[in-house]
């Protein structure tokens, strides 16, 4: 009675304490049992292990099979020997007989000890795995634990998730014990159980905390169509409405700016540019270039490429510092982009008509001054190194 009841109370200690599934924790006690008794006979008997219910028992059987003449007394009975168990027998019969587990049982608490530790472990790696697999983009909170080799290694509560270097914000600097938000972009299984990767860079952190800031998001009244981020410095965002009542940039950027505010504080400060998502490709890289105003564009559909021309004293605004806002800009339109001022774009038109003038014949390779070195220094081509972030949260 003793060893029934803490079976019982060890089986529903598993199942409480690691959140594994009854029937997992059942083949791994009828698993032990079996174990500790092929020990004990050497494996020379076809043994089989059930859990009863009723009796909260795991019961141990030895089967034998009904031949004519036996060749191996621990597997097989003669036919006429298992007429005196069951009169309804015949060859080729299976015949089971209960023995006794109760000392089995206790060695299996002992010697087949780590074949539950091992199935219990096996079962809580899957359900973690699956728990988490499918909130794969979903974004989580967790506690830093410690760091490896520049790897922050974080607390989810059942499980841990790391956050690799390459993931991480630039300038960023935690400390154990901190709390911190990041998206989950992977989820795999090791030897080691599973692997679940966050990111703080990725372009679906920026669009799943709009969604959370953003009940129109949410609602499906407000889309995000592409996101570019140079992560911890800009970003840009493009949104449409399917409601013509609902302006798509004022509903992200919130009253006086809050919502917008709320993002840009999660990512320590990173700059978001809000611009309006349109199919016209010269209508988007206009307003992709924001805050810069575009005088001209025009588009070669053939080869994705945009040539855009802006005033003198937007030029600097439009390529932005380093280059970064006329690179993202081409990385959210997916297009390589030529940008000149219109100065020297004229300059560039008055001297490709100058080459008709009869001095120089079509065939011929243009001299070194055809075209001014001051347009080649203040024409900058970017290309579109990444396409568009896809709406990879919906």
């Amino acid at each position: 009675m003793e060893t029934t009841i803490s079976i019982k109370h060890a089986i529903e200690q598993i199942v409480k304490e690691k959140g594994i599934d009854r029937t997992v924790v059942l083949e791994a006690m009828e698993q032990a049992v079996l174990t500790a008794a092929n020990k004990k006979y050497r494996n020379t008997r076809d043994l089989e292990a059930r859990y009863n219910p009723e009796s909260g028992e795991v019961e141990l059987f030895e089967f034998v099979t009904v031949v004519d003449e036996v060749q191996d007394s621990y597997k097989e009975i003669d036919l006429e020997e298992a007429r005196e168990i069951d009169p309804d027998v015949e060859i080729g019969d299976s015949l089971g007989e209960k023995l006794d587990a109760s000392g089995f049982t206790r060695i299996a608490a002992q010697t087949a000890k780590q074949v539950i530790i091992q199935k219990v472990r096996e079962a809580e790696r899957e359900t973690i795995f699956n728990e988490y697999s499918d909130r794969q983009w979903e974004i989580i909170t967790g506690m830093v634990r410690r760091f490896e080799k520049g790897e922050l290694l974080i607390d989810l509560g059942r499980a841990e998730a790391v956050l690799p270097s390459k993931e991480q914000m630039p300038r960023e600097v935690y400390r154990p014990g901190d709390r911190i938000r990041a998206i989950i972009t992977e989820i795999r299984m090791t030897t080691k159980g599973p692997q679940i990767i966050l990111s703080r860079t990725h372009p679906s952190m920026l669009a799943k905390l709009f969604a959370a800031e953003v009940p129109e998001i949410a609602e499906g009244i407000v889309e995000i169509n592409a996101v570019v981020r140079d992560p911890g410095s800009r970003a840009k965002v493009a949104v449409s409405s399917n409601d013509r009542d609902v302006d798509p940039v004022g509903a992200c950027v919130g009253m006086r700016g809050a919502r917008v505010q709320n993002v840009v504080s999660e990512l320590r400060g990173e700059k978001i540019d809000i611009i309006p998502w349109s199919e016209d490709i010269a209508r988007f890289a206009c307003n992709a270039l924001s805050p810069a105003q575009v005088s001209k564009v025009f588009v070669d559909e053939d080869n994705r490429t945009l040539e855009i021309v802006v005033a003198d004293d937007q030029l600097s605004l439009a390529i932005g510092k380093r280059g970064q806002n006329v690179s993202l800009a081409a990385r959210l339109t997916g297009c390589r982009i030529d940008i000149k001022s219109e100065s020297k774009a004229a300059e560039a038109e008055l001297q490709e008509f100058s080459s008709f003038d009869g001095t120089q014949a079509d065939d011929e390779e243009p001299g070194e001054d055809t075209v001014p070195a001051e347009v080649a220094v203040e024409t900058l081509a970017v290309d579109a190194v990444e396409p568009p972030a896809e709406k990879q949260a919906e």
